[in-house]
């Protein structure tokens, strides 16, 4: 039961990604290689919490906007293939691997383990690596650039919000099956589905916010609320959510953008209403599509918001 303990949020996300990291990274690097005409690529280290963690940085000649790629939760390393994909349309990415992982030194927290990664402490250590990603890509960027960001999935929804509120560097948010609900509550929800692909042919959103609510805690943990450190942000965010999860509770989650955005949170989500979790990584290539068009929209957003201070 101990290597169960605190069965991750959002856990089963990464286990086929897990289970093909070796042939994965070999492609992720040859695609690198190939799409390597109109980005440099360099090998960058940089200090968190007393660590060094390793990733890679990809900078397009003119980059319109900069984004740090966080991690979801379990042993992951930099995603050169997504990092890759973005660089080739202006976007500079450093992505790097996980505490722990790969190249990066520190100590992997996770159930594989047999440790607790979604108490409070561990996502505040792991905001604290996404921060100093962030400090570390705005120092390489050069002088000429648009918004720096952090961009991530599934646990990373909890990890980037963290993130931002410990650097005022991070401009903006793009979540790819971001939960915007407690960890608890989460954790609920993923008990209750239990890894049911068709777990939405057979129950009713109603059904499962019952169980949401009154569901008994498995585990005892420092719960992390993605809604009230929202709540004190004021960068914009994207939120790219499969109608199909059974991993996060999307519909509860666009309820509560909804009234973050009431607030005047400058928020906005997208439904893909046939995709299940982790939709960065999906079959659609929209979702990353979006992903990429919000973004190199947002420095003509910026100039404009500016215009109009100054007005």
């Amino acid at each position: 039961m101990k290597n169960q303990l605190f069965a991750s949020p959002i856990l089963l996300e990464c286990r086929r990604w897990l289970a093909l990291s070796g042939l994965l990274v070999v492609v992720a690097i040859q695609s690198v290689a190939a799409q390597s005409i109109g980005f440099r690529t360099e090998d960058v280290k940089f200090t968190s919490a007393g660590i060094t963690l390793a990733g890679t940085l990809l900078t397009p000649k003119h980059p319109v906007t900069a984004v740090v790629l966080v991690h979801g939760s379990g042993q992951e390393k930099r995603q050169l293939e997504l990092a890759a994909r973005l660089a080739s349309r202006g976007i500079a990415v450093l992505t790097y691997d996980k505490r722990g992982v790969g190249e990066s030194g520190g100590v992997y927290v996770g159930p594989e383990v047999g440790t607790n990664n979604v108490d409070a402490a561990n996502l505040d250590l792991l905001a604290a690596d996404a921060s100093a990603a962030t400090t570390a890509l705005a120092a390489r960027l050069p002088a000429r650039h648009g918004p720096v960001g952090l961009a991530g999935g599934s646990q990373a929804g909890w990890v980037v919000p963290l993130a931002a509120t410990k650097n005022p560097a991070v401009g903006f948010m793009v979540l790819f099956s971001g939960p915007v609900v407690s960890v608890r509550e989460q954790l609920r929800f993923q008990f209750f589905t239990n890894g049911d692909r068709r777990f939405w042919d057979t129950h009713t959103e109603a059904e499962a916010r019952q169980h949401l609510r009154h569901d008994p805690d498995r585990y005892q943990f420092a719960d992390t609320d993605a809604r009230g450190v929202l709540a004190t942000l004021a960068i914009p965010g994207l939120w790219l959510l499969g109608g199909q999860d059974i991993q996060v509770p999307v519909r509860l989650s666009m309820e509560n953008l909804d009234t973050l955005k009431a607030q005047g949170k400058p928020y906005q989500y997208q439904l893909f209403p046939a995709l299940g979790h982790n939709t960065a990584f999906a079959k659609s290539n929209e979702p990353v599509e979006a992903a990429i068009r919000w973004m190199a929209a947002l420095p003509r957003l910026q100039k404009r918001k500016m215009s109009m201070v100054k007005r």
